[in-house]
């Protein structure tokens, strides 16, 4: 154990030189919201690349660099990482990584840590490793995540949520192939340019976007009957990126499915939600606890105005508001469960059901304890609420076969297809 402290003190600090001229590297995500914030931190002066390797090799190099038992998300993130150093295409002395820590009870918290190690292993321990982190849990000189910024990346997740909403629910039935993601493209532009300009961030000025936003895809020409919705859940990590989940959402398009995938806004309000709860169960500070109500409050008013926005323009579907959201979970799920996605995966299940998507894929990592019993555990008892629900649960491991994760797909589809039609 003190050898362990004594190692975390010794860590590599992000200085403000670094800031100057290092490259920060960063495991993918979400493509949209990925690309908006990039902007928002190169426009603070960060030089960041986003790195979006897909090859079997990434696996292969989370499993020399990490040991074997440690969640997926954790596996693929940091041999994403280890495979960029060991690509050639970067000066190990002028880059730095980085990692988000939420910091909660969730092992991903120690994702930082486990990435040192990585390093020390690969006799890089000289490169920095950044947390971005809204907690306190690590600081850098070099990094400042100070409110200001915090908000202007919120505020570029909204713009993500609202693009990756609108393009999903048209994609199915565009027209003319290319279309959507075409416009999904202008938009990243559009709003990136705006970002360098020192707009778009307004109120009126993100009203404004979301008006325009929402008139340019509900212009966007459409045919084909309605096909088969399938909602995606799970742990964030798996349920968003690419890599995590064997590009599950192309799969799904290519099956003739129409994608719903709930908003990372949802999870952000999530992990400041728990603070409130926190101070009912156990008494923490009062102030700490009206500060975090604040922000749910402030945050999830920019959610509303993208759903009213969705709404002015049918036939776009909107998504429910994550009050509407937690509500839901009330009678299914104790709002304490909050360790990784905690009662939200729940709550994502009954809000899809409640709007009408029965189908659902629930992204299951190895090595993920709480997603497993918020996420599969849970299946029994939402079926008893709602007995159409169509719900598959599948693992992602590194010795998982995609030909298995695609058969129990089709499986889910068919059945799927079977009792759309007896209704």
């Amino acid at each position: 154990m003190a050898e362990e402290l004594l190692a975390e003190e010794e860590r590599v600090v992000f200085t403000k030189e670094m800031k100057e001229n290092y490259t920060i590297l960063v495991p993918m995500m979400l493509p949209i919201h990925f690309q908006l914030m990039q902007t928002l931190f190169a426009i603070e002066g960060y030089k960041m690349e986003i790195i979006d390797t897909r090859d079997r090799r990434v696996v292969d190099k989370g499993l020399k660099y990490t040991h074997n038992d440690i969640c997926y998300p954790a596996q693929l993130t940091i041999g994403q990482l280890m495979d960029a150093l060991e690509s050639g295409k970067y000066d190990k002395h002028k880059v730095a990584l980085m990692l988000m820590q939420t910091g909660g009870g969730c092992r991903a918290s120690n994702y930082v840590r486990l990435l040192r190690k990585a390093l020390k292993k690969a006799d890089l321990a000289y490169i920095p490793v950044v947390s971005l982190n809204y907690t306190g849990m690590e600081k850098d000189p070099g990094f400042d995540l100070n409110l200001s910024f915090t908000f202007k990346l919120i505020k570029a997740i909204v713009y993500g949520d609202l693009l990756m909403c609108l393009r999903n629910q048209l994609l199915p039935y565009e027209a003319e192939e290319g279309s959507v993601n075409n416009l999904v493209d202008k938009w990243c532009r559009e709003i990136s340019e705006q970002f360098k300009a020192g707009k778009g961030l307004k109120k009126k000025e993100i009203l404004a976007n979301m008006e325009n936003i929402c008139r340019d895809f509900a212009q966007v020409k459409t045919a084909g009957e309605e096909k088969i919705k399938v909602g995606i859940v799970g742990e964030i990590y798996v349920k968003f990126a690419p890599l995590g989940n064997n590009n599950l959402e192309d799969f799904l398009h290519k099956e003739d499915a129409e994608v719903v995938v709930p908003g990372l806004l949802d999870f952000l309000l999530y992990t400041i939600d728990t603070h409130q709860e926190d101070r009912k169960l156990y008494g923490h500070s009062k102030a700490k606890a009206m500060i975090f109500s604040f922000l749910v409050n402030k945050f999830s008013a920019l959610q509303n105005e993208m759903i009213a926005a969705i709404k002015r323009h049918p036939p776009l579907r909107a998504p429910s508001n994550f009050a509407h959201t937690k509500a839901l979970a009330k009678d299914y799920i104790h709002y304490g469960v909050k360790m990784g996605e905690g009662w939200l995966l729940t709550a994502e299940m009954l809000e899809l059901l409640d709007s009408g998507v029965n189908n659902i894929v629930c992204t299951q990592p190895f090595g993920c304890l709480p997603n497993h019993i918020c996420g599969r555990g849970m299946v029994r008892k939402i079926k008893e609420g709602y007995p159409e629900a169509n719900i598959v649960a599948i693992d992602y491991d590194s010795s998982a076969t995609k030909v298995n994760q695609e058969n129990r797909l089709k499986l889910m589809l068919s059945t799927g297809r079977k009792l759309a039609d007896a209704q």
